[in-house]
């Protein structure tokens, strides 16, 4: 090899050959590629990947090794830095501008695990190194404060300028509000769907979420009030289905789904994730019982086009889990912490996806 062909132009035109796999454009042209610098035989840059959670994160480092020692030579040494920055549509943006992504986790369907699903996602991309933060948006049947062992911890409130404002309790590195931390437990909330809308909205307008990567809005089951007012207030980047493999559950998803597919609403559809897929008994952590039946979410995924983002088992300590308010992967259970983790992985990729192909979702306007 000779040192002269060692150059920033000669790396960023070998890197130029690299694809990103899921935007199918080269990394020089997505502006991926920083800070290249060269040595005597060697070269090191960074590549800032469209999110902590990327799965081919290893695929793009091995790609790029492979393109410089092809285009300028098989002895250079490469030092590679992957770092991320979460891509987001959102800008200029007066409600919750510290926001990137905000995204919608519905179900259709009550008792299918959506809570479950949420705080689990939610701490699996937070340890990928993103920040991340929840909205408990079932205000009649908050079940995040159990989840998260927070029944006792309320949100700080404070005044700037004469406002009042809440801080987002912190739990497992993540930000979150429920109405269930601002009432006492087994206290029922009697309110109209006016009133219900409201709440949410002072989680949105009132709180200090500061800057986030991902905020997940765990929504009640059906297709109601909470749904349009969470869409009429900010613009959510995408939303996620839940469904169990039963017949019952898919034909609620299936409205679900197609909720936010009209043409009013046209919030982008993420993918359908399918908790409870399979038994495992953990004396037999190879075996597998499809309790619930087979394949329906794959088929819910199929019907609409989008892609099923991970299959969550059935396993005793998932549940074990929630009710002593340590959602399962921050126990680092094997089975559960490899599912939501690939399921995190899929969903980070879809935004980033989405972020790329698609302009920013609008807010639903009543006229």
């Amino acid at each position: 090899m000779s040192d002269y062909r060692l150059s920033k132009e000669s790396v960023l035109q070998a890197l130029s050959t690299v694809e990103e796999p899921d935007l199918k454009r080269d990394l020089v042209s997505l502006d991926m590629v920083k800070d290249i610098t060269l040595g005597i035989g060697s070269v090191k840059f960074t590549v800032v990947l469209t999110t902590p959670a990327c799965p081919l994160k290893e695929v793009i480092r091995k790609r790029c090794e492979d393109a410089i020692h092809a285009h300028i030579g098989a002895d250079i040494q490469i030092s590679i830095n992957m770092v991320s920055d979460v891509t987001s549509t959102r800008s200029n943006t007066p409600t919750l501008p510290g926001v990137k992504n905000i995204i919608a986790v519905s179900s259709g369907k009550g008792g299918v695990g959506k809570s479950t699903v949420t705080a689990n996602l939610a701490i699996a991309l937070h340890k990928s190194g993103a920040k991340v933060g929840i909205i408990d948006a079932d205000i009649y049947g908050p079940s995040m404060p159990t989840m998260f062992g927070a029944e006792d911890i309320q949100p700080r409130v404070f005044q700037v300028d004469g406002v009042t404002r809440m801080e987002p309790i912190r739990q497992f590195g993540i930000k979150m509000l429920s109405m269930g931390l601002l009432v006492a437990p087994g206290q029922a909330i009697i309110w109209r769907g006016t009133m219900a809308g409201r709440a949410l909205q002072q989680f949105f307008s009132d709180a200090d979420w500061g800057e986030l990567d991902y905020l997940l809005i765990d929504l009640p089951p059906g297709t109601g009030d909470i749904h349009l007012t969470l869409v009429q207030t900010v613009p959510v980047t995408g939303a996620i289905i839940v469904t169990t493999p039963q017949k019952v559950a898919l034909a609620d998803a299936t409205k679900g789904l197609a909720m936010f597919r009209q043409p009013q609403i046209n919030v982008p559809v993420l993918g359908v994730i399918e908790n409870m897929s399979y038994f495992t008994p953990a004396e037999l952590p190879d075996h597998k019982y499809y309790i619930f039946g087979k394949g329906g979410g794959q088929q819910l995924a199929d019907q609409f086009d989008v892609p099923l983002l991970g299959q969550i088992p059935l396993v005793q300590s998932i549940r074990e889990a929630g009710d002593e308010g340590r959602p399962a992967i921050s126990m680092g259970e094997p089975v559960a912490t490899e599912a939501f983790q690939d399921a995190a992985e899929a969903l980070a990729q879809q935004v980033a996806i989405r972020n790329a192909s698609q302009d920013q979702t609008k807010r639903v306007v009543v006229a």
